[in-house]
C-alpha cells in the first residue's frame, strides 16, 4: 500500500482494456486493484468450424503490439493463434479507384494482426497474479465518494477499497462513469454491425479487404485457423455494416440465401464462401464522454469513446489511452528522487492527459463519422466524388504512408 493506506491504482472492468491498464501499472511498479464483475470463459485453441470461437476480433495496431510485448503477453498471444495482415484494399461498389496499402511499400513486415477478443484477455489475465494485481471478481462498484487525496469505492461484496486514482475501464454502459457525474454524447447511426467466419474459395491472402456499400462497409478480415497465420488461409472474419431492418433481415435468413447476398456483397472477391459459424449483430453508435476526468477518476476505452467499426480502431484507440496515461505518470516518476512520493492522481497531471486524449479520440470518432456519411448511402454527388476520392489518395504515396502511420499509432 501507498501512503495514507491508499492504493496507488484501482481499475474497475476487466476486458483488453481495464486488464491491460491493470496489469501495465503493476508491472510499472503501483499498487493495482481491479475489480471485475465476471470470469472471463477461459479460450481455448478451438477451430472455427467448432462453432466455439468468439466472433469479437479486432485489428490489432503495431503501437499496441508494442504494448503488449512490455506487458510480457504478446509473445503468447501470437503462439496461440494471431492471424498478420500484410495488406489492406478499399474500394466503392460504384466503382473509380482503390486505395491500397502494403507492408512491403512500408518497409513493414505486417501492418498489423487480427486477434480474437477471448484470447486477448485471456493471456492478460493469466499475468495479472504474477505482476500483483489484486483481483475482486465477481464483484462491482455500488457507491463512490471522492475527497482531495482519493478516491473510495464499495463494492458489491461489501469491500471497500480507496485509492488515489481510479479508471473507468467499464465499458459503453460505465457504472463508474455515471458515479463520477461524467455526462456523455450520442448518436445512433440505426446500423448494426452483423459478424460472423465464413470460409473462402480463394485464399485471403493475408489481406484486410473492404468495400463500401450504399447500405454499409462490408469488411474481410483475415483469420489464423493456426498459431501462425498465413497468406494461404481461407477463413475471414466478416463485420457488415447495415440498416438495422436488413441486418434483423440477414440474420434469419437461411444459410444459403444468406451466402449469397454476401457473395453479392463482396462481388465475389474470393469466390464462393461457406458458413462456419453463427451469426450476430450488434448496434452501432457515436458515444464520447464529456469529461475524461473527475476530480481522481479517469475514463477510458469504451467508458470514454465508442466509435463506428468502419477504421477498426475502437480498441486501439482504448490502449492507446492505456499507453498515454501510463508514460504521463512514468515521466512524473522519473522526474523524483524518491518515485513513492508521486501521486498518479494529481489534479494537474489528469487534466493534461485528458485534453490530449479527449481531442485526439473525439477527431478520430468525428473522422469515422464522416466517412460513414460519404459512403453509406447512394446519393449522386457522393456517389460521383467518394471512388475517386479513393483512388486519388492511392495514387499519392505520401498520404497512404501518412495514413498507415496514422492506424499504425506510428
Amino acid at each position: 500500500m501507498s501512503r495514507r493506506g491508499a492504493l496507488d491504482v484501482i481499475v474497475v472492468g476487466a476486458g483488453v482494456v481495464g486488464a491491460a491498464a491493470a496489469l501495465a501499472f503493476a508491472r510499472d511498479g503501483w499498487s493495482v486493484a481491479l475489480v471485475e464483475a465476471r470470469e472471463p470463459a477461459r479460450w481455448t485453441p478451438e477451430p472455427v468450424y467448432q462453432g466455439r470461437v468468439d466472433l469479437r476480433v479486432y485489428a490489432f495496431a503495431p503501437d499496441n503490439a508494442d504494448l503488449l510485448d512490455e506487458l510480457g503477453v504478446w509473445r503468447e498471444i501470437r503462439q496461440a493463434r494471431a492471424q498478420p495482415y500484410r495488406a489492406m484494399r478499399v474500394w466503392d461498389a460504384a466503382g473509380g479507384g482503390e486505395l491500397a496499402f502494403d507492408a512491403d511499400a512500408f518497409g513493414q513486415r505486417e501492418l498489423g494482426w487480427i486477434v480474437e477478443h477471448a484470447l486477448l484477455v485471456d493471456r492478460l489475465w493469466a499475468a495479472l497474479p504474477q505482476a500483483g494485481v489484486k483481483l475482486h471478481c465477481p464483484d462491482s462498484v455500488v457507491a463512490m465518494e471522492q475527497d482531495e487525496d482519493s478516491a473510495s469505492l464499495e463494492l458489491d461484496s461489501g469491500t471497500r477499497l480507496r485509492s488515489r486514482l481510479v479508471v473507468a475501464a467499464d465499458g459503453a454502459g460505465s457504472k463508474l462513469r455515471t458515479l463520477a457525474g461524467i455526462d456523455t454524447a450520442a448518436h445512433d447511426y440505426h446500423q448494426r454491425g452483423l459478424v460472423a467466419f465464413v470460409e473462402s474459395e480463394q485464399p485471403h491472402q493475408a489481406t484486410c479487404w473492404q468495400r463500401f456499400l450504399p447500405t454499409g462497409p462490408l469488411a474481410f478480415l483475415p483469420f489464423a485457423d493456426d498459431a501462425g497465420g498465413s497468406r494461404d488461409g481461407h477463413t475471414s472474419s466478416i463485420v457488415w455494416t447495415l440498416p438495422e431492418a436488413e441486418a434483423e433481415r440477414l440474420l434469419h435468413v437461411d444459410e444459403s440465401a444468406f451466402l449469397r447476398e454476401l457473395e453479392t456483397a463482396f462481388a465475389g472477391t474470393l469466390g464462393a464462401l461457406k458458413a462456419v459459424s453463427a451469426r450476430a449483430a450488434f448496434p452501432l453508435r457515436r458515444q464520447l464522454a464529456q469529461a475524461y476526468v473527475s476530480g481522481r477518476v479517469v475514463v477510458a476505452g469504451d467508458a470514454a469513446h465508442v466509435v463506428h467499426p468502419l477504421a477498426g480502431q475502437g480498441v486501439n484507440l482504448g490502449l492507446r489511452d492505456v499507453s498515454t496515461l501510463r508514460r504521463v505518470l512514468h515521466q512524473a516518476r522519473s522526474r523524483q528522487v524518491d518515485p513513492r512520493q508521486v501521486d498518479p492522481g494529481a489534479p494537474q497531471r489528469l487534466a493534461r492527459w485528458a485534453r490530449q486524449q479527449r481531442s485526439d479520440n473525439a477527431l478520430a470518432a468525428y473522422a469515422f463519422d464522416g466517412l460513414n456519411r460519404l459512403f453509406s448511402n447512394d446519393a449522386v454527388a457522393a456517389t460521383l466524388l467518394r471512388g475517386p476520392l479513393l483512388g486519388l489518395v492511392g495514387r499519392l504515396p505520401p498520404l497512404t504512408h501518412a495514413f498507415w502511420r496514422h492506424a499504425a499509432g506510428r
